[in-house]
């Protein structure tokens, strides 16, 4: 590994050309600052970059890197996630997809981002995670975490559940599955299953069911401190556990998934001075959706 320098992980989506060719001008950009750079082992033949470190992929990777640089969509930046988190490497993604939440730069401003990189010209934010235990029969079958969301989805038939807040059993349900998502997951899949926009510096949980077949089956928004769990009904068909739609797990009838806060977040880091970028939440809501605001005229100042 690279010391006594500023160093730099840079890692893209490879089946994307734009997002390769963005990598090498990053890297390149880097190199000519005099800062050491490593790309992951996996990437190296498509980044063809000279003076770059290649490493093997995993935690080590990112072990006393100053920021992990990701030029893709948000499911690119969240595999980078579980490189970066075990050693708190911060997070920069550059949006390569449609909508990008999770992103900081968009392509388009690339150099002026690199170059508030080389100038220190950012801050870092923490992101909350969740902590997943899945169990059965006592056992444990899945210890995991998530940024955005754990899912307890059906397998080839409609899921039995009972759903619980801070061992209370909350309400059962006939449905596709529920979502245990945190506000930063509340715009991806929750999102689509119907679940509330939570800003991200609301630390919250959500619990989301997802096309359930009950008259109480609203999205639910609870505390940080509350723990969440979703039980499959013994003798009904099985389930899945997906973990931010990378991390799969079978849920065999009778299965029980835990969800609590995570002891370690997920470190994103925020530019100072790119157009667009710093901006408030909801500024990024209204682009990513394009949501029609033409009428506003602002607040009325003295």
């Amino acid at each position: 590994m690279t010391s006594g320098r500023r160093t730099f992980l840079v890692t893209a989506h490879i089946g994307r050309d734009a997002a390769v060719e963005s990598a090498r001008r990053v890297i390149h950009q880097l190199l000519d600052a005099g800062l050491a750079v490593r790309v992951l082992k996996s990437e190296a033949d498509a980044m063809a970059c000279r003076g770059a470190e290649v490493v093997a992929e995993g935690a080590a990777a990112a072990e006393g890197a100053e920021m992990m640089i990701v030029l893709g969509g948000d499911g690119t930046l969240l595999r980078a996630a579980e490189i970066a988190r075990p050693g708190g490497a911060p997070l920069l993604g550059v949006n390569l997809g449609h909508v990008g939440f999770l992103a900081e730069a968009e392509v388009a401003d690339l150099t002026e981002a690199v170059d508030l990189i080389v100038r220190r010209r950012y801050d870092v934010e923490h992101r909350m995670t969740v902590e997943v235990t899945a169990r059965h029969n006592g056992e444990v079958i899945a210890d995991t975490w998530a940024l955005n969301e754990a899912t307890v989805e059906k397998g080839d038939r409609i899921l039995e559940v009972v759903a619980e807040v801070d061992g209370r059993p909350l309400s059962r349900w006939g449905c596709d599955g529920v979502i245990c998502a945190t506000s930063t997951g509340s715009t991806a899949y929750a999102f689509s299953a119907g679940g509330p926009v939570v800003w991200p510096e609301v630390e919250a949980l959500l619990m989301v069911p997802i096309s359930a077949h009950a008259l109480f089956a609203r999205p639910m928004v609870v505390s940080p401190k509350s723990r969440l769990a979703v039980e499959i009904v013994p003798d009904t068909p099985g389930g899945v556990l997906w973990c931010d739609g990378r991390r799969r797990f079978d849920l065999p009838s009778g299965s029980r998934v835990e969800v609590r806060r995570g002891d370690v977040p997920v470190r994103l880091a925020r530019l100072h001075g790119v157009e667009d970028t710093g901006a408030p939440f909801t500024d990024r809501l209204v682009a990513k959706f394009e949501l029609p605001v033409q009428g506003w005229r602002g607040r009325v100042r003295p």
